[in-house]
């Protein structure tokens, strides 16, 4: 505590045997022990009072909460991480799952009205494509002479996709 080593304690020894003399130094040590011990003992009962103190105010309870709000599960990054992790894993190039017996009836129209929706836009899609095939098939006749017809007999190709 005040960092005193044997060489400094024996010249305080020295000084007191000197100052106080032989005869009264055996008192003034054990008056110095008891009033060390009363200090120690005041200060051990003051702390005590303190933590008393503390734990009427709630402290250890604060405490115990903020160690709770360190904890994921508790503060809910578990599902935080749970929805990180399955959004790294999808694919946006695959069909959503078929899980309809979890939706409710506003959810199961809107799901409904945006299915039309997709397999209108693919249709008018693949419609201007094959305009533009059909377009791009005509300059190339116009420009090398009259196309041969098919042969009505013959098999028809399937369409290539």
């Amino acid at each position: 505590m005040f960092d005193i080593g044997m060489t400094e304690l024996l010249v305080i020894g020295i000084v007191a045997l000197i100052v106080v003399g032989p005869k009264d130094l055996p008192g003034m040590f054990r008056t110095l022990g008891r009033f060390t011990g009363k200090m120690r003992g005041m200060a051990r009962e003051f702390q005590r009072a303190m933590e008393d103190a503390a734990d009427d105010a709630g402290v250890k309870d604060i405490g115990r909460d903020l160690k709770g709000y360190s904890n994921p599960k508790k503060y809910g990054l578990d599902k935080l991480n749970e929805a990180a992790s399955s959004f790294e894993k999808w694919d946006p190039m695959k069909e959503p799952r078929k899980t309809d017996s979890k939706k409710g009836p506003a959810t199961q129209a809107l799901s409904e009205e945006r299915r039309e929706k997709s397999e209108r836009f693919k249709k008018a899609a693949a419609d201007r494509a094959q305009s533009r095939l059909d377009r791009e098939a005509e300059t190339t006749s116009a420009d090398t002479g009259p196309v041969a017809q098919p042969d009505p007999a013959a098999p028809a190709e399937e369409p290539k996709e």
